[in-house]
């Protein structure tokens, strides 16, 4: 399979501490470095490397090369509809809590580490470009000996996240680059910044759902009657087989319209007391694929997530 080339070079960055995942490799930048027009590494948190895409139409996105992880999304008015947990750490020694994590090759708990490998390793960049306008980042994940340490296979991630002025837009491929089949769950752990007693979803209406409440490990069954979701407590549900687009009301002035391509799944979250420094300030609206996706040798899987504000 023909890897991803590189359409530009990063001569301006002064390379501390190295992880290799590509043929480009960095964990820590000293500079800013330009790549294509709206597309930047400057340095983050912690002195984490970070991309930040800019839209001449006045939005802005931060991802995070730590976790492959989009931190913030603002819209020309300057707000920003992601939220990152104020435990948040930038250290390396724990995913990113907030924004949109990733979750692969595992949704939630299982037979590895809780939502999988994919949030506590560098991605890189592999590409970047700027589309009309539109600046667009694509980030590389292979497996390496702490992948394979506990997931024995060989894969490649790609996500590319498209900025528009009141859009974003993820497209995450997994490629199977074993000589044998694996299998996989994974998720879009999306965090919005939100009034969690004015927050609603609306779309879910007639789904199969899976109520983790009472018991994470026995989730009971139902079936959603309501055409408006809201938040009253703790909320930890699955919506099996849910729509492509949803609308999420984050109950501080924002229509957020959620859309996806090839997401089965729909997962509604927030912890309530359980954090009681911020459980008020957000929801948790997450693309998911809950059943298992079987790829055999060079078989790939994209599925798509478009966020837009109306």
């Amino acid at each position: 399979m023909a890897m991803v080339s590189m359409s530009f070079s990063l001569p301006n960055l002064n390379l501390r501490r190295v992880n290799r995942y590509s043929g480009m490799a960095f964990a820590s930048v000293n500079k800013e470095t330009s790549t294509t027009v709206g597309v930047r590494v400057t340095e983050g948190e912690g002195n984490l490397p970070k991309v930040v895409l800019t839209s001449p139409h006045g939005s802005e996105a931060e991802i995070y090369l730590f976790g492959g992880c989009l931190t913030s999304w603002k819209v020309p008015n300057g707000k920003d509809l992601l939220f990152v947990r104020p435990d948040a750490v930038f250290n390396k020694k724990k995913p990113i809590s907030g924004g949109v994590p990733h979750c692969f090759p595992q949704f939630g708990p299982g037979a590895i580490q809780q939502h999988g490998f994919a949030r506590n390793l560098d991605w890189s960049v592999v590409d970047s470009d700027n589309v009309d306008g539109n600046p667009v980042v694509t980030l590389l994940l292979k497996d390496g000996p702490y992948s394979r340490s506990m997931w024995d296979f060989g894969f490649q991630a790609l996500y590319k996240v498209i900025l528009n002025s009141e859009s974003i837009s993820t497209e995450l491929t997994i490629t199977n680059t074993d000589n044998k089949p694996f299998s996989f769950t994974s998720a879009l752990h999306t965090y919005f910044s939100a009034s969690v007693t004015g927050a609603s979803v609306k779309g879910l209406k007639g789904c199969k759902t899976l109520d983790k409440e009472l018991d994470p490990t026995n989730p009971v069954e139902g079936k959603e009657e309501r055409d408006v979701v809201i938040f009253p407590g703790f909320v930890d549900r699955v919506y099996l087989d849910a729509p492509s687009e949803l609308q999420l009301d984050n109950g501080l002035g924002d229509v957020i319209t959620i859309k996806n391509t090839n997401w089965s799944d729909t997962v509604l979250w927030n912890p309530h007391l359980q954090m009681e420094a911020c459980y008020k300030d957000f929801v948790c609206v997450e693309n998911a694929q809950i059943g298992n996706v079987q790829l055999e040798p060079q078989q790939s899987w994209t599925a798509k997530q478009h966020l837009s504000i109306d």
